[in-house]
């Protein structure tokens, strides 16, 4: 990005009202000294191809996707990076140049959140859900060399999803107890704005991590459960943080990695800051 260049972008989704991003990315800029701005695009899905040919119109130099577009926006963009073909979805495009670029950062900042609790190598991980983010939390955990379970209602669905990157086994969600991951988290939608969980109680390993990509409420009945059972939990909040990071990164050519020329973890703190003022 070039100095003194306002930056427009913003987040495509449907609906709109729930989303936090418009408030940890802007505060993320205010501290970084990034001037732009950050809007929220409330598309639904049969309006997707309209928006995205109005942004290359509008000289809009990129934009995040999140549900329900992030596996239909792959046939919209020039390009797909080898990431995001991997995982089968898309959450961050840029514009470089005239051609649209689709990437894919949620895997990254899912492992960020899990390795605020400690390295995860080599690690039994079980993921329930094998949609969009239970293929990205899939991958980047393979990618850390974990030996991963993905766990589903449809078992057909998490099979295939196993065979594609190479995972250690799919199965039910019934299988969680057998399994006993060092690594569990929820990428299913179950438990948002709702007290209820995809699993029991009792098959919560009482020792590893559990994160829940759900981020509202705040600490889901999932979560909960997992406290009760003495395992250390990671809130979606983080997953959310990190994988911002990672756009900003890549959006403004700026380096938000330690080292860095700015704190890392002060810019964490203002968006993790933004988020919650947002759910106020």
């Amino acid at each position: 990005m070039s100095e003194g260049e306002a930056i427009r972008c913003g987040i495509v989704l449907h609906p709109a009202g729930h989303t936090r991003s418009p408030a940890m990315h802007r505060a993320a800029y205010r501290v970084l000294g990034i001037d732009g701005c950050y809007e929220a695009f409330d598309v639904p899905p049969a309006d997707l191809a309209q928006a995205v040919a109005n942004f290359r119109e509008q000289g809009l130099r990129q934009f995040a996707v999140s549900l329900p577009h992030k596996e239909t926006i792959l046939a919209m963009v020039d390009e797909v990076d080898p990431v995001a073909r991997a995982i089968g979805a898309i959450n961050t495009v840029t514009r470089v140049q005239d051609r649209w670029i689709g990437t894919n950062t949620d895997w990254l900042g899912a492992l960020r959140a899990l390795e605020r609790e400690g390295p995860i190598e080599g690690r039994r991980a079980v993921v329930l859900g094998a949609g969009g983010g239970g293929h990205a939390l899939a991958y980047g955990l393979c990618q850390r060399g974990c030996e991963v379970f993905v766990l589903n209602r449809t078992v057909k669905r998490a099979e295939a999803l196993v065979e594609a990157l190479g995972a250690a086994g799919a199965g039910g969600l019934g299988e969680l107890e057998r399994l006993a991951p060092d690594i569990l988290v929820n990428t299913t939608t179950v438990g948002m704005n709702e007290a209820v969980s995809p699993v029991d109680a009792a098959a919560i390993p009482k020792t590893g991590v559990v994160m829940d990509a759900v981020y509202t409420p705040a600490r889901t009945k999932f979560l909960l459960d997992a406290e009760s059972r003495g395992a250390r939990v990671v809130l979606g909040k983080w997953m959310l943080v990190y994988q911002a990071i990672e756009q900003l990164r890549i959006w403004t050519s700026m380096s938000v990695d330690p080292p860095a020329s700015q704190d890392l973890e002060k810019v964490v703190n203002v968006m993790a800051e933004a988020f919650d003022r947002a759910g106020e």
